[in-house]
């Protein structure tokens, strides 16, 4: 039987592709450095080196001293090789974020959506925006990863209902590719959330977990096995509609306000609980913050039903919350849930609150993208 004659250019191509992980994951390296960590020789090592140089995707960015010889010097990914974008879009807001490949975020800007009833309008306006703001070419984007409030359907990347977003619907998507290229992704935000958890926050180095944002609206991003769970239709992590004893069933599926798990947790429903106990604040976060033992225990006794549903069922192990009833209860209310948890499941799962800085729909949008664009970049070297 004849070579294949594509086995060298595979095994190449595969060669480059870990070098490059190594260089974005453990910094600047030598050429012996990286030829230790590959198990490759130092020739070989180097004509690696020389290709990703050739193609633009490495560079010399400094030396290391050595012993008597010269400075060997230290090799590191080009950041500026490509680009990604991630986008949170809600009712009031588009928010854009652009990073390098190596990851840095290089801008962030949030935008009014002037043309928000037109979706396309609204997102090309503000990723050419957010271009020009960081001077860098349009074209130099190879992802765009969307977070958006809704159910998007698994099968064809499309926003099959939003409550709140009712321009995003079928059909949004291809339009987007049009304008802006095959790459862009739409993702339910709450899943980038549990991206953005696993890749910086509390969830780092759990590959089986969920997170329960907690806010206006209630959702559910769930991991198993490192991979994202999104159910046959998308609709996995749609907590709001879960059954609660004592709270009505919904009237209309179609209003989350009017889920059983939404009435019992959502804003209203704990100003109401803060009037009861005596807490005051003009934000729901600021009850959070300000409130007694009593009050954060009743919020964590109703936060905990929709937990202990999820673990009896999944046995996820870690429960992050996050949204702005997480982020504002903070350590003290999950202690609170881990506690409520373990009096109503009999496999009771750790709680904590979430680590991630900053935005997190659009981080994990980022991540997302980054993901993406480095599959096109590196994988295809040779």
């Amino acid at each position: 039987m004849g070579k294949d004659p594509g086995t060298p250019r595979l095994l190449r191509r595969l060669n480059d592709r870990a070098a490059l992980e190594l260089l974005l994951g453990e910094g600047p390296l030598t050429r012996a450095e990286l030829g230790e960590r590959t198990g490759l020789s130092k020739v070989t090592a180097g004509q690696l080196l020389a290709r990703l140089e050739e193609r633009g995707l490495v560079e010399v960015a400094g030396e290391r001293a050595g012993g008597r010889g010269p400075h060997a010097a230290l090799y590191a990914v080009v950041p500026s090789s490509a680009y990604v974008a991630g986008l949170e879009v809600l009712p009031d807001s588009l928010t854009v974020g652009v990073a390098d490949i190596t990851g840095r975020t290089v801008i962030e800007i949030t935008l009014d959506p002037a043309d928000g009833g037109d979706p396309v309008k609204a997102v090309h306006a503000a990723v050419r925006r957010a271009c020009d703001a960081a001077e860098i070419d349009l074209s130099r984007l190879r992802s765009f990863v969307i977070g958006s409030r809704g159910v998007v359907d698994p099968a064809t990347g499309d926003v099959r209902w939003s409550y709140d977003l009712p321009s995003w619907h079928v059909g949004v998507l291809a339009s987007l590719r049009e304008t802006l290229g095959a790459s862009v992704t739409i993702e339910n935000d709450v899943n980038l959330v549990a991206l953005a958890e696993h890749h910086y926050g509390a969830a780092a180095g759990h590959d089986d977990f969920v997170v329960i944002w907690a806010g206006v609206g209630q959702g559910m991003g769930v991991m198993l096995g490192g991979r994202l769970h999104r159910g046959s239709t998308g609709g996995a992590g749609e907590i709001g509609w879960l059954p609660v004893p004592g709270e009505p069933l919904p009237a209309e599926v179609s209003d989350p306000q009017s889920g059983s798990y939404q009435r019992l947790v959502g804003h209203a429903a704990l100003r109401e609980l803060a009037e009861e106990h005596g807490v005051t604040g003009k934000t729901v976060p600021d009850l959070l913050r300000n409130g007694n033992d009593p009050f954060l225990d009743a919020v964590a006794a109703r936060i905990a039903v929709g937990a202990a549903a999820v673990s009896v069922v999944l046995d996820p192990g870690l429960i992050v919350l996050s949204g702005d009833v997480g982020r504002a209860g903070g350590e003290r209310l999950a202690a609170k849930v881990q506690e409520a948890v373990a009096r109503l499941c009999p496999t009771p799962p750790a709680v904590v609150t979430t680590r991630v800085a900053g935005n997190p729909v659009l981080r994990g949008a980022l991540v997302a993208a980054l993901e993406q664009a480095r599959e096109q970049v590196f994988s295809d070297t040779v």
